[in-house]
């Protein structure tokens, strides 16, 4: 897989993922909000959110960034937000995750074959990151693609995350065009799954049922379960 070389090296942790630090100085806008948020909000994690899952995954799923009072608080992916209401709970009826979704990272929740990370490790005002912040975060998502030896599927949430995974892996977004449902082939057995995110907007408006994004894990499913393709003897 072609990777985008990271900007600078970011901080390995013991289990050969990578992570920017917790007080990570790459994107000013974004430190000083979380210089706010500790003062507002002292008990919350107010750090850049490492991913979650297990250690050499199948599937990375990539959000945009975390939400204020959701993984910013929690310190997990899409934990203790509106959004996290409908992932976990269709990752575990999929075979994704086991245990139960408690909104909480003690809750037990284990996730199998998977990984959740975001585009933008930090949160950002009003939800928003700025294209800057996006492509100076993204040399933490290269390194989450690039050390995964046995990953096969990835599935973008929303068009940021599909058009970061894509930068990240050095393609053109002419040529992987984003649409809820959409699925690419990217590299020789590597897979990108498209859905809108999941956010409380989506699923209030109707632009995202449970039912489309329950019909996108499952593709997910049958992808990893299918035998691999035989080889071609030449």
């Amino acid at each position: 897989m072609t990777i985008e070389k990271a900007h600078s090296e970011p901080r390995a942790s013991g289990d050969e993922s990578f992570e920017p630090p917790d007080d990570c100085p790459l994107c000013p806008r974004l430190v000083e909000f979380r210089a706010r948020n500790r003062t507002a909000f002292p008990d919350f994690f107010n750090a850049p959110v490492p991913a979650f899952g297990a250690a050499n995954p199948r599937l990375l799923i990539v959000g945009l960034a975390p939400g204020l009072k959701g993984a910013n608080r929690s310190g997990r992916p899409f934990t203790g937000d509106y959004a996290g209401d409908l992932l976990y709970p269709t990752l575990l009826k999929f075979g994704f995750a086991t245990g139960q979704y408690g909104a909480d990272p003690d809750d037990g929740l284990t996730l199998v074959e998977s990984t959740i990370t975001n585009a933008v490790r930090c949160v950002p005002p009003a939800n928003k990151p700025t294209t800057p912040e996006i492509r100076t975060c993204r040399q933490f998502l290269v390194q989450d693609l690039s050390n995964q030896a046995n990953l096969r599927a990835i599935l973008a949430l929303g068009r940021i995350a599909h058009e970061s995974v894509l930068a990240a892996l050095g393609k053109k977004r002419a040529a992987f065009p984003f649409a809820h449902g959409a699925e690419h082939e990217v590299e020789p057995g590597l897979r990108l799954f498209d859905s809108y995110h999941c956010s409380r907007y989506n699923t209030n408006t109707g632009r995202l049922t449970t039912e489309m994004f329950e019909a996108v894990i499952s593709r997910i499913r049958a992808c990893l379960d299918a035998p691999p393709a035989p080889s071609r003897d030449l």
